[in-house]
């Protein structure tokens, strides 16, 4: 339940009634509509919330705005309603305040709704598919897979708990030239185990890191020198899926330790075994966006582009000025190139399985890649522009004792997240990765680690703990929390109780803004605010020392507190511990 939302519709409907009744009196002009936003003020001492319904109302009523906002507030009805009072502010605001009824029906929803609080249904009837992390599998991951990775899970989370259906999925790029390039480098390296560093040249382009030597080495040890002998043709695809056999169940393991599951892991190799990627190149040149040039299959990206542009009342020469390229599709050796394959996979996403959005998480170097597949799937007639959803994610900069860090000081190699993983809790890479992904970011791991305050997630999870621990000693003493319904008024009736409990309030709001947003970071911020208000509130109010009807309806604030945190780091995906 929307809280903030329903006090929002109450302050409407009041002023609609109030204006009725100044118009039926003779007070205003009768006939007209009001309408007008309401807001939260940032300073509260003007009110819990100002509506600007008498300004916007000024010209279809003939009046000034005051005359008309002292003419709503005189026939303002508030019995009954969330508000204790109604004032007029500057030229015609009309400011309202909280009563003890809207903070009685917070602390009932959370109590009502337990752990499924927060939850809207601004999304329901979507289905969504969120893909991340799809990371080259030749390799190791690195950071930039490490945040994709909690914000793609998060964000699924997020749209889940705002009502859509939501499908997390890896794509495994286990074909074309980076898989030949794997296998190319594992037969090098084999072959140099066998007969010597300097049997052959280990090619420039080729991956060059230690785990491709180990895959060498592990490849010899199960099936021995004989590969030698055998065709390259037959020799390369072995030892691509050798190692592919041996790293997908590695990141599997990786991600599943980041607290990360899937509900399907992609292989492009089944787009190309199922002829989808030649039937999207196929559909293209039917709809007129291919053409051959030099033996290749090209696809008239620029020709796509420029009439999306045209149609936004872009000129000729504002679109020359962008220097548009068109994108091969397949080359003279007829093989089909990535950008094919990516083409698709998402009218696979869209078209074969049916979703109404695809959502991708990628780096910031891919922005160059956005507007051609946008225009690609426009193209094949499945509005790319309104279905595909790109999330970009700056870069990530590990930091120790204000120092760049590069190298992982267990295995002295570029740092991956499984070395990451080793060094700093999941709960605190997770918590410190979902943050703003639009900015690059400096992740502290000397902070990371601290058990202080100054750590953001410590800092949460110890309010959690903190809550936990009172309530099971006042247990202990015999103390229980009153029910939501009959709660002592007195004992939420304070500052520190009301800012605290405004602050549950917004959780479901902010949910809905990271959905409508793609901004899971909106939770982190959102709850390290709700520990702030709870260890105020908490230094403040010595529940233990208090009567026992104020410590009940206090005792029930926290164990509220506890549940919305916990909701919250669910989202993230961090534990909520009951001991720190």
């Amino acid at each position: 339940m929307n809280l903030i939302e329903n006090a929002k519709k109450q302050i409407d409907s009041l002023i609609s009634d109030a204006y009725n009744r100044a118009a039926q009196a003779g007070e205003l002009t009768q006939g007209a509509v009001l309408t007008g936003t309401v807001e939260i003020p940032r300073d509260t001492k003007n009110g819990d919330y100002a509506s600007n319904h008498a300004m916007t109302g000024a010209k279809a009523l003939h009046a000034a705005p005051r005359k008309i906002a002292e003419a709503l507030t005189k026939y303002m009805e508030l019995d009954g309603s969330y508000f204790r009072s109604v004032e007029i502010a500057g030229p015609g605001f009309i400011n309202f305040r909280l009563g003890d009824k809207w903070y009685a029906d917070v602390l009932a929803a959370i109590e009502a709704e337990g752990v499924d609080y927060g939850r809207t249904d601004s999304l329901r009837g979507q289905k969504i598919m969120v893909e991340f992390v799809s990371a080259n599998p030749t390799g190791p991951m690195h950071m930039g897979n490490a945040r994709g990775g909690v914000l793609g899970d998060a964000l699924a989370e997020v749209l889940s708990r705002a009502g859509a259906e939501v499908s997390r999925e890896f794509y495994v790029n286990d074909a074309g030239n980076q898989i030949e390039k794997f296998a190319l480098s594992i037969e090098a390296r084999y072959i140099q185990l066998i007969r010597g560093e300097n049997a052959i040249v280990f090619p420039e382009d080729a991956y060059h890191g230690d785990d491709i030597r180990e895959l060498a080495r592990l490849f010899r040890e199960e099936n021995g020198d004989g590969w030698l002998d055998r065709p390259e043709g037959e020799r390369r695809p072995a030892m691509a899926k050798f190692g592919l056999e041996h790293n997908l169940p590695k990141m599997r393991s990786d991600l599943e330790r980041y607290k990360i599951h899937y509900d399907r892991w992609f292989l492009e190799s089944e787009l190309h075994a199922a002829g989808a990627v030649e039937a999207a190149a196929e559909e293209l040149t039917k709809r007129g966006y291919t053409y051959e040039k030099d033996g290749a299959l090209w696809l008239a990206t620029s020709k796509i582009m420029g009439e999306k542009l045209r149609a936004a009342g872009k000129t000729d020469e504002d679109i020359e000025k962008l220097g548009l390229k068109d994108d091969v599709l397949r080359r003279a050796n007829g093989f089909y190139t990535y950008f094919a394959a990516d083409i698709a996979y998402h009218r696979n996403k869209l078209e074969t399985r049916g979703f109404d959005t695809a959502i991708d998480i990628w780096g910031a170097d891919h922005h160059g890649h956005v507007a051609r597949l946008k225009a690609a799937l426009d193209a094949l007639g499945l509005d790319g522009e309104n279905r595909l959803d790109i999330v970009l994610m700056q870069l990530v900069r590990l930091m120790r004792d204000g120092e760049v860090v590069r190298m992982s000081k267990r295995t002295g190699k570029a740092i991956s997240l499984s070395d990451l993983l080793d060094e700093v809790p999941v709960d605190a890479v997770r918590y410190f990765f979902n943050s703003r992904p639009d900015s690059q970011m400096d992740f502290d791991l000397g902070l990371a680690i601290r058990q202080d305050s100054e750590n953001p997630v410590y800092y949460v999870q110890y309010a959690h703990a903190r809550i936990c621990t009172l309530i099971a000693n006042l247990a202990d003493s015999g103390l229980c929390a009153a029910k939501a319904v009959g709660a002592d008024a007195a004992a939420m009736s304070g500052e520190y109780e009301r800012e605290l409990i405004k602050q549950l309030a917004g959780l479901p709001e902010e949910v809905r803004l990271a959905a409508r947003d793609y901004n899971p970071s909106r939770v982190n911020a959102y709850v390290t605010e709700l520990a702030a208000r709870f260890h105020r509130f908490y230094n403040a109010c010595r529940i233990k020392n208090e009567a026992e009807s104020c410590a009940c309806g206090h005792l029930l604030l926290c164990q509220c507190v506890r549940q919305v945190i916990e909701n919250c780091l669910t989202i993230i995906g961090v534990t909520a511990p009951e001991h720190m």
